[in-house]
């Protein structure tokens, strides 16, 4: 399948980094494992912020509730303290609980290893609702999963029907997972911007892609038309030094790049977004007071909110354009939108 660049669907103005990706933020890696059998189509997808343990050096995050339809954990302490400790997991609705477990006993063991004591820990696990497509009360995703999507997170993978993305559905079509980076230059200096999408949201009729009402189109092919209720998690990284309230506007920007494509964020929606910067890491203990940070002048942030709504519009787009069509065992199915294009 083809992306939505090699299709000649140019989003934005701002270059891509190399990949295209979010992993084009140096340190950052993804990984995936996909259930797909018998009456499962779901799975976990990893979002590493480092190379390195992130509790012991913590990354400077945020996080933006646009609606809270949602079962995401770990935002109350992100919002009061500013920083993440642990990987980013993305998940069922359901696997919340067993996946936050999973992720507890893996950073318990990253610290055993570094010596580090730890007492209290705050994984971050994002879900979508995957029920269409999905037995989701089976709770498929487990401990191994969550496991080997760490140990095969790299700087190449996979978008569209894999991982946490495979049951999902986005604007009444297959949904899953979409990925886009922008590069900004500032003081001679090129800083990257990636992000990460789950797509569970839209309604068909509303999907807009440059400016073209495409969705509309498409329903008059299709038997069926899907309310906009699902949700829709966007992964902000940066290696841009910023505070935690600089990141928290600049992740509200995620917004616009699904208004762009047609969503109004209906009634029964989750859209969470999160952000991080792998500059400015908090040291997890500190011989000084006072520690160095850098931050960016607000003069110069109105790139960085263009970098996040154009990198969060074209990695929804290409959420859809590199998921298959998917049916569920009793018959359901999402097509794909390469179908239509």
């Amino acid at each position: 399948m083809k992306r939505s660049r090699e299709r000649g669907i140019i989003i934005g103005e701002l270059p891509a980094g190399r990949r295209n990706l979010i992993t084009d933020v140096p340190g950052v890696t993804v990984g995936h494992v996909t259930i797909a059998e018998g009456k499962h189509n779901t799975g976990v997808t990893v979002i590493m912020p480092c190379q390195d343990n992130p509790f012991t050096g913590k990354l400077t995050a945020a996080g933006h509730v646009l609606n809270g339809f949602g079962k995401t954990a770990g935002l109350m302490q992100l919002d009061e303290l500013g920083t993440i400790e642990t990987p980013i997991a993305l998940t069922n609705t359901l696997n919340v609980g067993l996946v936050h477990d999973a992720m507890v006993g893996y950073m318990i063991e990253c610290c055993e290893q570094d010596g580090v004591p730890l007492r209290s820990v705050n994984p971050i696990v994002c879900e979508c609702n995957d029920a269409s497509l999905n037995d989701i009360s089976h709770r498929a995703v487990q401990t191994e999963h969550v496991r080997n999507a760490i140990l095969t997170a790299s700087s190449d993978f996979a978008l569209g029907a894999v991982g946490a993305g495979r049951g999902m559905t986005c604007h009444g079509l297959k949904g899953g997972i979409g990925s886009a980076s922008r590069l900004m230059e500032m003081d001679g200096q090129t800083y990257t911007l990636g992000v990460l999408a789950l797509t569970n949201h839209g309604r068909l009729a509303d999907l807009t892609i440059q400016g073209e009402n495409i969705g509309r189109h498409i329903q008059q092919q299709m038997a069926e038309s899907l309310p906009d209720k699902g949700s829709c998690i966007i992964i902000m990284a940066t290696d841009l030094p910023l505070n935690d309230r600089q990141i928290r506007r600049i992740i509200r920007r995620a917004a616009v790049g699904l208004a762009r494509l047609g969503s109004f964020t209906g009634h029964g929606s989750g859209e969470v977004f999160l952000g991080f910067t792998t500059a400015n890491r908090v040291p997890f203990a500190s011989k000084q007071a006072l520690l160095p940070m850098s931050v960016l002048h607000e003069d110069y942030i109105d790139i960085v909110f263009r970098a996040m709504a154009e990198a969060t519009e074209e990695a929804v787009v290409d959420s859809m354009l590199m998921a298959e069509t998917v049916a569920s065992a009793s018959g359901t199915i999402r097509r794909s939108l390469s179908d239509f294009m």
